[in-house]
């Protein structure tokens, strides 16, 4: 018989099923902040029975979106935003929780409706950060991390899960896939 419809224990958390909602990029913050799209998003897959619900790629520092319509919590400001967004999700009956990210050299695109390509300086893309000056196919080159620049990617990783507790949310996911900073290819 199936487990999928049964109980989990994940450390202190109980999962009310085996249903989890993976991370999806939905491309709707605006400057990082979540908008009332992502409680009606979230909360809604919360109200459909799901027992985890992971919030998308959050960004922890602004130059670590993939594109400037992602989510971050690189400010308080962001923790206000998240915190009715766990709040229903967790009324709900299920665990609110969120991946963090840093996109490295594959940073700064456009949504994939406005055709995924990286945004110039121009249209409000910014210069993005890579372990090298190694560029990810057609997007243009990153600069390479300092010693400084790592310390700083840590620390801003650790802030950011700091607010994420203060937001609400009980788990936290850390992206390291898709080539983005942390993704060793």
């Amino acid at each position: 018989m199936s487990q999928l419809f049964h109980p989990m224990q994940l450390r202190s958390l109980a999962a009310r099923n085996r249903i989890f909602v993976s991370p999806m990029c939905m491309y709707s913050a605006v400057a990082g902040t979540v908008q009332d799209w992502h409680l009606v998003h979230l909360g809604g897959l919360a109200v459909g029975g799901a027992g985890l619900v992971m919030a998308e790629a959050t960004a922890v520092l602004p130059e670590g979106r993939i594109s400037p319509d992602d989510a971050g919590l690189w400010t308080d400001a962001h923790v206000a935003a998240w915190q009715p967004v766990t709040r229903f999700i967790r009324q709900h009956g299920a665990i609110a929780a969120v991946q963090l990210a840093h996109a490295g050299r594959k940073a700064s695109t456009a949504a994939p409706w406005q055709g995924g390509k990286p945004v110039t300086a121009a249209d409000g893309g910014w210069q993005t950060l890579g372990p090298s000056p190694i560029a990810f196919g057609a997007y243009p080159e990153p600069r390479a991390m300092t010693l400084a620049d790592i310390d700083a990617v840590v620390a801003a990783f650790v802030a950011a899960t700091q607010r994420a507790l203060v937001a609400g949310f009980q788990c936290v996911e850390i992206h390291a896939a898709h080539g983005y900073l942390l993704h060793h290819p």
